[in-house]
């Protein structure tokens, strides 16, 4: 048996909508495809506005735009995270602060963030591992306290939810991914959420190149001209037909997650009661998407002994971030503050299993079959 580690997701409609495109003569950016996919986001959410991009870092970098993160200014983050995460403030001029995570999530932790605030912070950038949320509501209230914007980076959390609101819709702005690793896709492509409705002009300028052709297609304005700075981050409405054959069925695909989800972690739960490995912890309050399964070895070498013996045996397990903090751009953009007493520790132990819509029941067994016999 072979089992890869993802498999884009797939519904059967994607190709059908794609030539609806094609028909309509209208493959750029902003089409009725993606008319459709910020609609749904902005039902299903309850965000002020959804505006679909080429990229999680893209929406990321508009946030940041948005939020006029400069040179000098200092980002509080994660280290455990994509490079996009600090990326998106880096190439403004601002140092991003690295503060360690919570074993338990593998999130920011919420507790040593107000200690990272100085004079020269502008915002706070919490990443919600897996789709699980981070502390919210104690985040929120150190960023109002210190008058702090708060982006989530929801990249991993279409569908998951903190004490019943939808991951991104918390902070000030919230950025989604669509890439093909997601639990929706359109190969590569993202979105940003909007909080408050005084904002969305402005986003909607920076998004279109600068210009207000929003407010011209609106019939707001009888033409479009250059109005402030941005860049093109609209995606083509053939990525956006793509990802909504897989929004229309977004339930669907998310339950399926969830079934496997759960079957992991049924199938492994002795191993973790014998203490052997560990296994995704989900707080109260949170509700998660399934967006990935992922266990814990004793250390670097054991997860690197089982990642072998999957691989030997037809499956691909992956491990994941390499902590900021400790790369040539994390040494140079940004520095971490107080100790590191869990990020590398819980990174170098974190392995991650197959995990895709369509993932069967017997593959997960036999992925679970193994992961026994190698600690039996």
């Amino acid at each position: 048996m072979k089992i890869n580690f993802n498999i884009p997701p797939y519904t059967g409609k994607e190709l059908e909508y794609m030539k609806q495109a094609i028909d309509a003569h209208k493959i750029c950016g902003d089409g009725m495809f993606t008319k459709r996919c910020n609609q749904w986001i902005e039902e299903k959410t309850g965000t002020s506005k959804a505006l679909l991009t080429t990229s999680c870092t893209h929406a990321t970098e508009m946030a940041a735009l948005l939020c006029g993160v400069g040179e000098g200014d200092e980002v509080i983050m994660p280290s455990f995270t994509f490079v996009s995460t600090a990326d998106a403030f880096v190439i403004r001029g601002a140092k991003a602060v690295f503060v360690d995570i919570r074993p338990d999530t593998m999130n920011i932790d919420e507790t040593l963030i107000e200690d990272a605030i100085t004079d020269k912070t502008e915002a706070i950038v919490p990443v919600h591992y897996a789709g699980v949320s981070c502390e919210m509501d104690s985040i929120m209230e150190i960023a109002k306290k210190h008058h702090l914007t708060v982006i989530e980076d929801a990249a991993q959390g279409v569908m998951s939810q903190y004490k019943g609101q939808p991951l991104g819709t918390i902070g000030d702005y919230g950025c989604y991914s669509f890439h093909e690793t997601k639990n929706y896709s359109m190969g590569e492509g993202g979105a940003l959420l909007i909080k408050n409705p005084d904002n969305i002009e402005k986003a909607e300028i920076i998004r279109e190149k600068g210009t207000d052709r929003s407010k011209f297609f609106r019939g707001q304005v009888d033409k479009y001209t250059w109005v402030d700075y941005g860049s093109s981050y609209l995606p083509s409405d053939l990525n956006a037909a793509y990802l909504w054959a897989q929004l229309e069925l977004a339930d669907e695909i998310n339950e399926n997650r969830l079934a496997s989800w759960k079957q992991y972690y049924e199938s492994l739960k002795d191993l973790k009661e014998k203490e052997m490995l560990e296994l995704p912890v989900i707080p109260s309050g949170c509700v998660h998407n399934a967006h990935m399964f992922y266990i814990k070895a004793r250390d670097l070498s054991e997860r690197t002994a089982l990642i072998e013996y999957l691989k030997k045996n037809g499956v691909l397990s992956v491990f994941h971030y390499i902590p900021l903090h400790t790369a040539p751009a994390g040494k140079k953009y940004g520095r971490f503050h107080g100790e590191d007493r869990y990020t590398t520790k819980e990174s170098e132990r974190l392995l991650r299993l197959p995990m895709y819509y369509g993932l069967t029941e017997s593959e997960i067994s036999y992925i679970t079959d193994l992961i026994h016999k190698f600690y039996c």
